[in-house]
């Protein structure tokens, strides 16, 4: 079973500074229905003007992964990691029993265009920690490249929840499947471009809920799409 969720129909927030689009709910947008999927509980998409972004605040007890799309993300926090996170990278940062961290646009003259996702953790009290990994468009071209998982295999970065992420770029008629095995679900979401899954087209800021599904089929519906893939525990 397919579940389209469409990019339009997201929670929206536009600080001037930051405009944001939620596909769970967030903030100051709440919908019962849209509470998050298996363990993955947020996937926002924000843009945020040149120089601006988050002061430092703190999180407890959650996964969070940065995906940049263009742009460059500034992040700062207080076990002492600093680094600049550019289209390629993925971040992983385990806020566990606590952690203070900021996010600045890093041009002083671009935006930067972000996707901030939060995976629920396997179990509460992990030790704060902080990943960061680049891997090149080719990698990912015409292919699921697994840029996180449970046991950091592969080159991608731990995340502490079963849960596998896969990031592929799509030019027409590329192509690429992904086995669901029993107990486990899925969830789509279509970053850049446009897609057809299992006979479902989406564009830009659709996801999908995937489950009782044995394969998922992904092509390319134009010249540069980007997708994310997320294979967990159902």
């Amino acid at each position: 079973m397919i579940t389209v969720r469409s990019g339009s129909d997201r929670g929206k927030a536009n600080f001037g500074w930051l405009d944001s689009r939620h596909t769970f709910s967030f903030g100051n947008y709440y919908d019962p229905a849209h509470m998050g999927f298996g363990t993955l509980r947020v996937i926002n998409e924000d843009k945020v003007t040149p120089s601006q972004g988050f002061s430092t605040h703190g999180h407890r007890d959650m996964e969070i992964i940065s995906y940049v799309l263009s742009g460059e993300l500034a992040h700062k926090d207080n076990i002492g990691n600093g680094s600049i996170i550019r289209p390629g990278d993925v971040q992983r940062m385990s806020a566990g029993t606590g952690i203070l961290h900021s996010e600045y646009n890093a041009s002083k003259t671009e935006p930067v265009h972000f996707l901030q996702i939060w995976v629920l953790p396997e179990h509460t009290g992990i030790e704060p920690g902080y990943e960061q990994t680049y891997f090149a468009p080719a990698e990912k071209q015409g292919r699921l490249r697994l840029v996180g998982s449970r046991d950091g295999r592969d080159g991608s970065v731990t995340i502490h929840q079963d849960l596998n992420l896969y990031a592929a770029n799509l030019s027409a008629p590329e192509t690429v499947t992904q086995a669901i095995s029993p107990g486990r679900v899925a969830w789509v979401h279509v970053a850049r471009g446009a897609v057809n899954l299992n006979g479902y087209d989406l564009t830009a800021g659709d996801g999908a809920a995937v489950s009782d599904e044995a394969t998922l089929t992904l092509t390319g519906n134009g010249d540069d799409s980007e997708v994310l893939v997320f294979d967990m525990a159902a």
